[in-house]
């Protein structure tokens, strides 16, 4: 049980500090001033559910080759991590102008902002820091239902977030201090796991 719990919480906050101030919670405020929020929260859901499901089948597939080779994948995965981390945080915010103008929220069927929401979720998350870190907890824990959990919990909870608070969540939360920070952190994950794939 003990083992369950460290693979949710460590999925869980990994993914939670990584989405908090990531494009996805961009996107979904542009999606929620253009959609309903109750389309988009399914259109997201569905999504994530996705992206979870396939980051812990890649992540469970590592587990499968030698203690090295999965040592050095960890490390090669939090590393890449951890480079798209300092490389996001190095960009220019220029992209808070994106959403363009008062849309009338009504004038767009449930299902077709539903099905938006997944699409442009689902494409954003695809290859993201956030998904190569549940790939990395998923191949150093084997307690798959525990990461794709707490994957998805968290990819969720930034979205209710987003939905609720809205653009003051950015203002609040600096994004490249979050987004250095989660370098360091992932660099030294990945330093960790190196030296154990050597040893």
């Amino acid at each position: 049980m003990g083992h369950w719990l460290l693979a949710f919480v460590s999925a869980y906050g990994a993914v939670f500090l990584l989405e908090l101030p990531d494009k996805t919670t961009a996107l979904t405020l542009v999606l929620s001033s253009r959609f309903r929020g109750k389309p988009v929260l399914l259109g997201a859901g569905l999504a994530f559910a996705l992206q979870a499901v396939i980051a812990v089948a890649l992540g469970s597939a590592i587990t499968l080759l030698p203690d090295r080779v999965v040592a050095a994948a960890i490390a090669l995965l939090f590393g890449v991590g951890a480079f798209l981390l300092w490389r996001e945080s190095r960009e220019s915010d220029s992209d808070d102008a994106d959403g363009a103008g008062p849309v009338n929220r009504d004038a767009t069927t449930f299902v077709r902002a539903a099905m938006i929401s997944f699409g442009t979720l689902f494409l954003t998350e695809w290859g993201d820091a956030s998904q190569v870190t549940a790939i990395g907890v998923a191949a150093r824990y084997a307690s798959p239902i525990a990461v794709g959990l707490g994957t998805f919990l968290a990819l969720m909870s930034v979205t209710v977030l987003a939905l609720l608070v809205g653009r003051k969540l950015r203002a609040k939360v600096p994004a490249h201090v979050i987004q250095r920070g989660a370098a360091v952190v992932f660099g030294a994950f990945a330093l960790i796991a190196l030296w154990q794939a050597v040893l």
